[in-house]
């Protein structure tokens, strides 16, 4: 995953302190404060006292003209998956009022194994639950007539390469029996938890190979802001700016996190401010792509002074929506706003970042919003300032749902 539990723990902190439009959702999670505790049950959760986070988002809007991810299949790499998703789901959606969610479930390398099976890590397993659970539902929520193909791998993703080959055979699966339209990927490791760079090379032509079959990749950008967990020893960070594949991967949209500011009936009160610890940076592996050249890079330090990671390397995130639980939610949001565009387009978009690109420049008038405050600095690693236009820290921003699919949908390419 793109943390280890320790963070997955930080983060679950976080959700009781500022989710405002989940308490669903956080109910169900909230017996998860410590590690190893026992997984979160649907029927623990309270009936709905805020709206959806379709209600920020204006995803409604877009409903009412029929545009839902009908005819849409998203992909969900995870590892394990979770036995309990349809019990989850079904209570999820009576409580937001959504219609029944269009699951399946897919083991393409094996069956998963329980958590408490003998040999599984089992906070790391129920961690992963709660991934699947979380990813699912913010996907449902924002496009609600798209099928949801979780696909699940038989061992823990981690820091470095474990499980990393796995996820690559899973989405090779999903590519080759033609399933998925968009693909969200909420894990992630710093490319400098692989032992030669040739291997992240090698991994990737799994993305390639999803990138000419016409699948819109999805990746969360990380949650250690400018840094990442050390690959021994994932509850530490590096001491220099690094970012993770495979969101530095140009093939993929990296989304970051944003946290939204809403009132009781979900109307934002505020503009989105930057998530503090959304991962963003520099690759060290991939150089700056063609489509991202033409923007301002800020990967200096405070005072001007270039420091390892910084200018020259593709830039991460490229956009971001809320995530107050991690790029993970934004991650999974966003899957779902590339849901709702491949209706409205008619077909499969493949890689998007070139056209968003475009559609950055021309901002409000096509869909994006700037994200002008905040700072991702994490412990002793200085990070990135959101500010006006373009920036490191936050992308092009996030974006107004509507506008921004109809934009996506029906640009030239």
């Amino acid at each position: 995953m793109e943390v280890g539990t320790d963070s997955k723990l930080r983060r679950i902190a976080l959700w009781r302190r500022t989710a405002v439009v989940f308490p669903l959702l956080c109910g169900i999670l909230a017996d998860l404060a410590q590690p190893g505790s026992a997984a979160a049950r649907a029927d623990s959760a309270e009936p709905a006292k805020e709206p959806s986070i379709a209600v920020p988002y204006k995803a409604a809007e877009l409903w009412q003209r029929g545009i839902t991810g009908k005819g849409v299949t998203v992909g969900v790499l995870v590892s394990y998956g979770d036995s309990q998703l349809a019990d989850f789901i079904k209570q999820y959606d009576e409580a937001y009022g959504l219609p029944p969610a269009d699951i399946m479930n897919l083991e393409p390398l094996g069956k998963a194994p329980s958590c408490t099976d003998p040999g599984v890590n089992t906070p790391n397993c129920r961690a992963w639950q709660q991934e699947t659970r979380m990813d699912v539902a913010m996907i449902h929520s924002l496009a609600p007539g798209a099928r949801i193909a979780v696909t699940a791998i038989p061992v823990d993703e981690t820091q470095g390469e474990t499980g990393m080959p796995e996820m690559m055979r899973a989405l090779d699966y999903l590519t080759e029996h033609g399933i998925a339209d968009v693909v969200s990927m909420s894990f992630g490791t710093p490319e400098q938890n692989f032992s030669d760079p040739r291997s992240i090379h090698r991994l990737g032509r799994a993305l390639s190979r999803a990138g000419r079959a016409g699948v819109t990749l999805v990746a969360s950008s990380g949650d250690h802001g400018p840094t990442g967990p050390l690959r021994d020893r994932p509850d530490r960070t590096y001491d220099r700016r690094v970012v993770a594949w495979p969101a530095s991967d140009p093939r993929v949209t990296a989304v970051g996190a944003v946290r939204l500011h809403v009132d009781r009936d979900g109307n934002r009160t505020a503009p989105d401010t930057l998530w503090p610890q959304s991962g963003a940076g520099h690759s060290s592996t991939f150089a700056r792509p063609w489509w991202q050249r033409s923007v301002a890079d800020d990967g200096t330090a405070d005072g001007g002074t270039a420091v390892a990671g910084g200018a020259g390397g593709r830039s991460i995130p490229d956009i971001t929506m809320q995530g107050s639980r991690g790029s993970s939610q934004s991650a999974a949001l966003f899957a779902g706003v590339a849901a709702l565009a491949v209706q409205q387009h008619g077909g499969r978009l493949g890689t998007i970042n070139p056209l968003l690109y475009r559609l950055g420049r021309r901002g409000a008038a096509a869909g994006i919003t700037d994200v002008t405050e905040g700072r991702n600095d994490y412990g002793a690693v200085p990070g990135f300032t959101a500010g006006p236009g373009f920036d490191t820290a936050s992308g092009w921003g996030t974006v107004d749902v509507p506008v921004f699919v109809r934009e996506l949908a029906e640009s030239d390419r």
